[in-house]
């Protein structure tokens, strides 16, 4: 059994936690500074709470990133100035040029790192969720998961490369989303979204309802889609591909991130409205 700290239990990372404690081991996290929503999740998943950062850091063996991209840097930064000296796992939605610079960060703190990305929904059925590792010390995490729900793949030793099949993955299924959204938007402001429905209708009779499940279906999610388009963006422009439509996806999921705490999914005709400038 090893003892494992998340770096947080958002509706994500508590079911990556779920996972490890079904396999065995002890799973620590930090409540300080942490809202009565993530107490709520961390309590109800029988995480248990060593709540300072330092503390963790100290009872922790392994520690496990699960957090919206733009806050990776900082997590990796904060475990090194709290004196963790164990292995450290990024699982989060970063380009591959950033996931190397963390990896370089903790390495010189004298922190192992693996390389991890997340695909597919929070673990709670089996096949639904994959974690993908790579690195020297890929197949220590991905042992932590055996028998679990979080199926782990490790794709290679290169720190990067998990990271990278995250960008790309996203660019497809997130990037898709965002452009289908930003056409509707057109379509609606120009007059014609109706005529458009019906030319899809007359190619596929399941076309505008799956269109409109999928504009509505994001919204929830759209204020940490955006900074995984600027992530996406940054691993294209590194793989010297035209990188300018992520720019204009991190735009099209920036517009609809108030919807965040809708108490349900907003009307499409408000969606679009929000994308119009």
């Amino acid at each position: 059994m090893s003892a494992v700290g998340i770096i947080n239990p958002g509706a994500m990372g508590v079911s990556i936690a779920a996972s490890l404690i079904s396999a065995g081991h002890e799973v620590f996290w930090a409540s300080a500074g942490r809202s009565s929503e993530s107490r709520g999740r961390a309590a109800r998943h029988q995480l248990t709470d060593v709540q300072s950062l330092a503390e963790l850091c100290a009872r922790c063996q392994i520690i496990l990133s699960v957090c919206p991209p733009h806050a990776a840097e900082a997590v990796a930064r904060s475990v090194i100035d709290n004196g963790f000296r164990g292995l450290f796992c990024d699982g989060n939605a970063i380009a591959p040029d950033k996931s190397q610079a963390v990896g370089a960060a903790l390495a010189e703190a004298g922190i192992a790192y693996v390389d991890g990305s997340i695909v597919g929904p929070p673990a709670w059925r089996t096949g639904s969720t994959r974690f993908y590792l790579s690195g020297p010390r890929a197949v220590e995490i991905a042992a932590l998961f055996d028998g679990t729900l979080t199926e782990t793949i490790v794709i290679g030793d290169e720190i990067g490369r998990a990271s990278a099949l995250k960008m790309v993955f996203a660019a497809q299924t997130k990037g898709f989303t965002a452009l289908v959204s930003a056409i509707q938007a057109a379509a609606e402001s120009l007059g014609v979204r109706d005529d458009l429905d019906k030319e899809w209708e007359r190619r596929d009779p399941e076309a505008v309802d799956k269109t409109r499940k999928r504009v509505r279906g994001v919204t929830e999610k759209a204020w940490r889609f955006a900074g995984e388009m600027q992530e996406i963006e940054a691993t294209f422009e590194a793989a010297g591909v035209p990188s300018g439509f992520f720019a204009a996806a991190h735009d099209v999921y920036q517009r609809m991130a108030h919807f965040k705490d809708a108490e349900e999914l907003p009307e499409l005709e408000r969606v679009l409205r929000a994308l119009v400038d």
